[in-house]
């Protein structure tokens, strides 16, 4: 069973996507799960310090994924990491990446914090110069918000890998990106012509 700690932030992030991040007092989070307010204030003091402790995982895998991007040697390579690991993260972390995308209150928190911003830069950067010129930045923009939107759990019902897949293809397709080839060694052997 989660400790207590975590139990509030699962808490938190379902009432966050139900209510807002806004719209959740650390009184209703206390009254979900069924303690007191003083219990909550031992962990987390305020409703920032408690979105913190969610998104903070999330963003730091994040940022390690931008850096692992960062190093790859062409724009397509860069944007092909980070869109696949990107749609791997807001697949796993559903319920989170929709929060920090999706909700005013929550996105003004994190732009707050200037090494957020920097990291969201960075990802837009990725992908954005697949293409030159505003639209590189539009496509950019609309296949991370795309990927967020769709990886929601209210919109789709697929299972994980086929959800990965969709939104993969469909930001290939955004950016304008193709599909990597596959390594000589996956390849499906070829039979030899028959001859005549």
């Amino acid at each position: 069973m989660p400790d207590t700690r975590q139990r509030l932030m699962d808490v938190a992030v379902r009432l966050f996507t139900r209510h807002s991040f806004a719209g959740t007092s650390l009184q209703m989070i206390a009254d979900e799960l069924g303690i007191t307010k003083a219990a909550v204030y031992h962990h987390f003091r305020t409703r920032e310090e408690l979105l913190t402790a969610v998104v903070e995982p999330v963003l730091n895998q994040l940022r390690v994924l931008v850096e692992a991007a960062e190093t790859k040697r062409t724009p397509h390579a860069r944007a092909e990491h980070l869109l696949t690991g990107y749609v791997a993260l807001a697949v796993e972390f559903r319920a989170v990446v929709a929060v920090f995308t999706t909700d005013a209150g929550a996105i003004e928190m994190l732009r707050a914090q200037p090494q957020t911003v920097d990291l969201i830069h960075r990802q837009l950067d990725l992908l954005a110069n697949v293409t030159p010129g505003p639209a590189g930045r539009v496509n950019a923009t609309m296949t991370l918000a795309g990927i967020a939107a769709g990886a929601g759990r209210a919109l789709l019902r697929l299972d994980d890998d086929a959800l990965r897949r969709h939104l993969v293809e469909a930001g290939r397709r955004t950016l304008g990106l193709r599909a990597p080839r596959r390594p000589v060694g996956d390849a499906t052997p070829h039979q030899p012509a028959a001859t005549a």
